[in-house]
């Protein structure tokens, strides 16, 4: 067994990780940095950036948002079911770390919202091509660029297995080195921040009652297994709920032209099972309200029905609403991405010529979907006395063919499981804190209790960096005191 020494071990190399380990060593700790795979960045190489509140980004693009109105919306937003102390610690921060990536090279292309009804808190990294999925990997290279300067050491492909205590206290941890050696590593502190349990579906179905595959369709990034989070309660951590960070997705797109997606995320005749509608189709473009709704279904699904005329005047004048995600408003790909997927045989996508049989297709009630596409037909002609969507997206259901796509619940990974304080000092169940240990990013999220707050964007990353941040700060504190 190989033996090494150090003061500080942070636990994986995503952005809550590479956020604490430069932090730290800015402090003027001895930092080691154990992470599984063979690349830095984790997760949040797919991503695009943090949450920012009170920026200079903001304030150039005359963006009225300051911690207190942030603060409040979150709190009201969680029913004050989350702690805080943390959340406005971490909002207090965020425009700091903006300008603390931006010291290290980081670059943004502004503030943005993520949707029309959102705030502009998302904060893109700018790369060297448009604004897309994957910025957040030219900040996360920043980041571990900063930590080499700093003297910080990395073991690439070296799994951690065990957190070691003493009296109590942290004293080391054991890995795997990528020659299948083990490697005990002694410090006074670490830092559990692996990501969550995404891609572990025993442990989705025991913590969540949710099924990967059949009615949950969240992300799962090889290798988030959840191990993090075994480690720290092992250690005497407290458990707080693991949940999906829910976000809900129309199966079946991710080999489509984007058109397909984009129409059927627009703000159409949503459905369920018993051919009913379920929600204010505008309150669409929230896909955690959207994702929300969906899993209070029969069979944990709905359906977005659009006729061709509706497809052919966002085609010719383009949708409704666009995203960060979504951003191109032209959707002329459409009828080539239907015909794509009934040629791979999807039965995600429904054509039918009459409404009755795009029922019996889609195995929705056929007389109560007729007598809701007929009434809702009618409040395109007068207003929607249901469920008093505006006008301007109330579109008559009447030219075949007809379309359909299944939406399904959906999210980006789990969040919580940890239970931490404002200083994400791991605590026990009696609330006190387990001495050496911290935990940052996901294993610890717990701010969002049912929903996530999507009217805040970027908080995914925004928490695992400032929670890294503060976790780097309080384990340099503590290892020199």
């Amino acid at each position: 067994m190989k033996n090494i020494e150090t003061q500080i071990v942070v636990i994986a190399a995503g952005p809550s990780g590479l956020a604490a380990a430069v932090q730290a060593a800015e402090d003027g700790a001895k930092v080691v940095v154990l992470e599984k795979a063979a690349t830095v960045g984790g997760a949040a190489n797919m991503g695009m950036g943090p949450l920012g509140i009170g920026t200079k980004h903001q304030k150039r693009q005359m963006i009225d948002i300051s911690v207190e109105k942030a603060f409040n919306m979150f709190m009201e937003y969680t029913h004050y079911m989350v702690d805080a102390r943390l959340v406005k610690r971490y909002f207090e921060q965020s425009a700091e770390t903006i300008e603390w990536l931006e010291d290290m090279g980081v670059e943004f292309e502004g503030a943005f919202r993520y949707f029309p009804k959102s705030e502009a808190t998302w904060h893109i990294v700018k790369t060297d091509q448009e604004i897309g999925p994957r910025a957040a990997s030219f900040m996360n290279k920043a980041l571990y660029a900063r930590a080499l300067e700093l003297g910080v050491t990395f073991f690439m492909e070296t799994p951690v297995k065990k957190i070691l205590m003493e009296d109590g206290k942290v004293v080391g941890v054991l890995a795997t080195d990528k020659d299948g050696e083990e490697l005990q590593v002694s410090c006074q502190a670490a830092i559990v921040c692996t990501g969550g349990a995404g891609a572990n579906k025993e442990l989705i179905k025991q913590e969540t009652g949710f099924t990967q595959g059949v009615d949950m369709f969240n992300f799962a990034i090889p290798g988030l297994m959840g191990e993090g989070m075994k480690m720290a309660w092992e250690a005497g951590a407290g458990k707080t709920p693991v949940r999906i960070e829910m976000a809900a997705n129309i199966e079946g797109c991710d080999e489509l032209p984007q058109g397909v997606s984009n129409v059927f995320s627009q703000p159409n005749l949503l459905v369920n099972k018993f051919g009913k509608r379920v929600m204010n189709e505008d309150q669409m473009q929230n896909a955690t309200y959207l994702s929300n709704v969906v899993m209070h279904q029969k069979d944990r699904v709905c359906f977005s029905i659009v006729d061709t005329s509706i497809v052919k005047n966002y085609v010719r004048n383009g949708v409704d609403n666009v995203s960060l995600v979504r951003t191109n408003p032209d959707v002329s790909d459409f009828f080539e991405g239907i015909k794509i997927a009934k040629e791979n045989g999807s039965n995600d996508f429904i054509v039918a010529d009459s409404i009755e049989e795009l029922a019996e297709m889609a195995g929705i009630d056929a007389e109560s979907l007729q007598d809701t596409v007929d009434q809702y037909n009618d409040y395109c002609d007068s207003v929607d006395e249901e469920f008093f969507k505006d006008k301007k997206y109330l579109r008559p259901v009447v030219k075949a063919p007809f379309y359909c796509a299944k939406v399904r619940g959906g999210g980006y990974g789990t969040v919580g499981g940890v239970k931490i304080n404002e200083n994400c000092e791991a605590i026990d169940e009696d609330f006190e804190p387990v001495p050496g240990l911290y935990c940052a990013g996901t294993d610890s999220c717990n701010i969002y209790d049912d929903s996530y707050m999507f009217l805040l964007p970027g908080n995914s990353m925004g928490y695992a960096v400032n929670t890294g941040r503060i976790a780097g700060m309080s384990a340099a504190e503590y290892v020199e005191e």
